[in-house]
């Protein structure tokens, strides 16, 4: 099978968790699936949340399966991210800035003081399988250095580099105790903690619950519980692919 593998980073990146806004914008701790069809979509030009006419149902009438360009045409993909940051975590900073745009707030001079919590220095890498038309496009555009639009990590303010790309086969294999190098979702397996640490190794575990899909009627997030460990892991219910000395899972 063949895939395309690239390297994601930036300075910084803020990915927002649409659940608390009242005092702080909170990110969340990964990059997610969905952030990720955003950034390819970017660069094929597809439409956003803000391009997309969305249908006013009538009385009566039920929610119609919508979703924006880039969701429809990219929500195939098949997916592994490999975080590069030590143990998984990136350290996270609150900043805090003035927007001062006359629409930003109903204060007296217009002025919003913002207070963002940015992940930094982030990056990971990225694969993408090569097993339809929309993928085969982004690796064109990712092996010529080409996009329609600016990619970012999240928001505007944190632009995207993108290094590294190749592609590449993978290969099926097992996981029967040994360790994932990408992130994988909770149900797709077991993790084995070691009874007797004899070599000392330093162990870690990272989890997480992040958007995977978009709901086809309200296009909020849906969720699933993803870690990213060394610990050994029994890959039950997914298929497991090697790149050399790694064995990854696509979602």
């Amino acid at each position: 099978m063949k895939a395309i593998r690239f390297t994601l980073s930036g300075k910084n990146a803020f990915f927002k968790k649409p659940e608390v806004n009242s005092y702080y914008y909170f990110s969340y701790g990964q990059i997610h699936k969905v952030a990720l069809l955003g950034i390819f979509g970017a660069i094929l030009g597809y439409g956003g949340y803000a391009q997309k006419k969305w249908t006013v149902p009538k009385k009566g009438q039920g929610l119609a399966e919508e979703y924006p360009e880039f969701y429809e045409k990219l929500k195939e993909l098949k997916i592994s991210v490999v975080p590069e940051n030590q143990g998984g975590y990136i350290q996270k900073k609150v900043q805090i800035f003035n927007n001062s745009v006359g629409y930003a707030s109903e204060e007296q001079g217009g002025n919003l003081i913002v207070k963002e919590q940015w992940l930094e220095n982030p990056i990971w890498d990225i694969y993408i399988m090569l097993d339809c038309e929309e993928a085969e496009k982004i690796a064109s555009a990712l092996e010529n250095k080409q996009c329609i639009f600016i990619p970012y990590l999240g928001k505007n303010d944190h632009p995207a580099d993108i290094s590294n790309v190749k592609i590449l086969k993978l290969e099926e294999t097992k996981c029967n105790g040994d360790a994932i190098s990408s992130m994988f979702s909770k149900k797709d397996g077991e993790i084995e903690f070691p009874e007797d640490d004899e070599d000392e190794t330093e162990w870690f575990k990272y989890e997480e619950k992040l958007p995977i899909a978009l709901n086809a009627y309200t296009n909020l997030y849906e969720y699933d519980t993803f870690c990213y460990t060394n610990f050994p892991v029994i890959i039950k219910n997914n298929i497991v692919y090697k790149d050399e000395n790694r064995k990854l899972i696509f979602n």
